[in-house]
């Protein structure tokens, strides 16, 4: 009998370990999915002079073709976010991500431009659920009392996938191809939905959930809908998101590469390993800016220390161009750590509304980041083609140090209007 019972206590003790385990299994391949889409999102930035020349495009195109990204994910959010409030998010979840991985198939074999910004749009399409599914699962599956750390977490998968797109994925295009690259990038994609499908359940038929207390699937209603955007409070957080995040976004994006090659005669391999640093910054300062917030107002007081810190550095990336390697490197580094506190605009707004609309809430306020991502780096080329002085490298606009630095002078200037929203933010009621 004692045997027994102590075979049956094993049991029960490895029952409750994987009750313990499984919410982690779960947002450890949400947080896989937020990592594939910042692995697709700065894609191009070490592409940049093979997509010039294979779909013939300048600088404007170019940032047109980056950008139908945002375009597509811009008008997903507007779904994703009531899709998963009210709908089971495994085959959501799955069918997003099978999307995505299809998309770079379809670009690594095109050769039209028409295709190339479809299949970019599919990409931001199944990417605008990767960040409202992070945060809709946190909330389903931990403690109310967990749920921060949780969330902390999202932007270190992120910065990680960011990583990835720069210095592997820069060393794969050089060593193989473009179109090679993201093949295996849709490998990925698809290995990741159908790992995905299999293994997560939905919290109300799985009954192993840690938290019996978090919300179940709601039926969002069009008059809950419209309680969240009557809300000032989201649209100020929404703007905010959107001028903090752009200049990381297209920095580490699109144009950062570029300009630290010509600024600083690298390599592209070179220029990919340099903006790496910003996404470690941003690794680091998204958890450390999270430990240290309190209440509401200290995190936005902790959020202008940091988007300030960021707007300092930035302007010594682009206007000191004769700095050291070592030191410019820093500056990278302490510009995406000072934009890691951009991250506690999504527990605000979370804490801000219901906690059963959170895949609605930080839908809408990650609609910021596609808003003006969408509207920045076509602008960003187009003023480059606006100074280009007609010459030809390689058989690509060429585009100059002081080029760059015309056309980058918007990124400061979100960062200042950004600090205006959260000013605005302190003084609301």
């Amino acid at each position: 009998m004692t045997i027994d019972r102590s075979a049956a206590d094993t049991e029960k003790s490895s029952g409750i370990s994987l009750k313990q385990l499984y919410p982690w299994i779960v947002i450890f391949l949400c947080a896989l999915f937020a990592f594939y889409k910042y692995v697709l999102q700065v894609s191009p930035s070490v592409m940049t002079t093979d997509l010039m020349h294979q779909f013939k495009v300048n600088g404007a195109g170019l940032g047109n073709l980056a950008a139908t990204y945002f375009y597509a994910y811009l008008i997903a959010q507007l779904f994703a976010g009531p899709l998963l409030d009210r709908y089971s998010p495994r085959f959501l979840i799955t069918g997003a991500i099978a999307i995505c991985g299809l998309a770079c198939f379809a670009f690594a074999n095109t050769e039209t431009l028409a295709t190339a910004a479809f299949s970019r749009a599919l990409m931001g399409i199944g990417t605008a659920f990767a960040t409202v599914s992070y945060m809709k699962m946190s909330v389903l599956w931990f403690r109310p009392n967990q749920v921060a750390f949780v969330d902390g977490f999202l932007g270190t998968a992120a910065m990680v996938g960011a990583m990835c797109g720069q210095i592997p994925l820069a060393f794969l295009v050089t060593h193989t191809s473009w179109r090679t690259s993201l093949i295996y990038c849709g490998i990925f994609g698809v290995v990741l939905a159908v790992t995905f499908l299999f293994i997560v359940k939905d919290r109300n038929a799985a009954n192993i959930a840690t938290n019996a207390t978090a919300p179940k699937h709601t039926m969002i209603k069009l008059s809950d809908i419209a309680t969240i955007l009557k809300n000032k409070k989201n649209w100020v957080l929404t703007f905010y998101s959107g001028l903090a995040f752009t200049p990381l976004a297209v920095l580490g994006g699109l144009w950062g590469n570029p300009f630290f090659e010509t600024a600083h005669h690298l390599t592209p391999t070179q220029a990919a390993s340099f903006t790496t640093c910003i996404f470690l910054g941003f690794a680091v300062g998204g958890p450390l800016f999270g430990y240290f917030g309190g209440d509401i107002k200290q995190r936005i007081r902790l959020s202008m220390v940091g988007t300030g810190l960021a707007l300092i550095a930035l302007l010594f990336i682009i206007y000191a161009i004769n700095l050291p390697l070592w030191l410019f490197a820093v500056m990278l580094f302490i510009f995406g750590m000072g934009m890691g506190s951009y991250m506690s605009c999504f527990s605000l707004a979370k804490e801000m509304n219901q906690i059963g609309f959170a895949g609605t809430i930080v839908a809408l306020i990650n609609t910021g980041d596609a808003l003006f991502g969408s509207i920045t780096e076509p602008l960003i080329g187009k003023i480059l083609d606006i100074f280009w002085d007609g010459k030809i490298a390689n058989g690509v606009h060429y585009f100059s140090t002081t080029d760059f630095q015309f056309a980058l002078m918007l990124l400061p200037v979100y960062l200042v209007a950004a600090l205006g929203c959260l000013v605005l933010l302190t003084r609301m009621k």
